[in-house]
């Protein structure tokens, strides 16, 4: 079985990728979706509720934003110019992940009166819950693809190249003791 380069990332340098690429998006969108379900029942009768919603959304913009910042050079532009994507499930679940983010920026923009400024609050509210799940499809769709096989859509990982290959280090001491041995 093979796994997602998605996949590889979230366990690398464990338990941090895991932290900041799963659990803080994830924590702060969940976070978002329960407040605003208590708001839609009886809006203005949870000021409190209200600030950990727009605290939350802003929150998740500016990690998103981070994770996209981070994740073009470091992840997309090496993977697609090496050829490396693992099938087109690698790439589902990588970008997935990705275009999830635009909704919770777009959200943080939203939250800060950047975005849609003149619009009433009611609108504001539709299009804060448009985008809540604009983000939850695209990301439940990176997390389901990120954890299938690869292999399952025909991926074999490349065979080494033979001077990628090197020998045993017990064999290349023996090579610097017999070159040693000829001066």
């Amino acid at each position: 079985m093979y796994s997602t380069h998605y996949m590889d990332l979230l366990m690398q340098n464990s338990p941090w990728n895991l932290i900041l690429f799963m659990a803080i998006p994830v924590i702060l969108a969940e976070t978002i979706a329960i407040t605003e379900l208590f708001l839609l029942k009886s809006p203005n009768a949870h000021p409190t509720l209200s600030k950990v919603n727009r605290t939350a959304g802003i929150l998740a913009g500016v990690a998103f934003f981070g994770i996209i910042i981070y994740f073009i050079p470091n992840v997309i532009i090496p993977l697609a110019s090496a050829g490396e994507f693992r099938t087109w499930i690698d790439v589902v679940a990588i970008f997935s992940y990705i275009l999830a983010g635009i909704p919770m920026i777009l959200l943080a923009l939203l939250n800060l009166k950047l975005l849609f400024r003149k619009v009433v609050e009611q609108k504001r509210t539709t299009y804060a819950i448009l985008l809540l799940a604009a983000f939850l499809v695209l990301s439940h769709i990176a997390m389901i693809f990120g954890m299938v096989d690869p292999g399952i859509a025909g991926y074999k990982p490349k065979a080494k190249a033979v001077s990628e290959v090197q020998p045993p280090a017990h064999h290349m001491d023996s090579m610097h003791e017999g070159h040693h041995h000829h001066h």
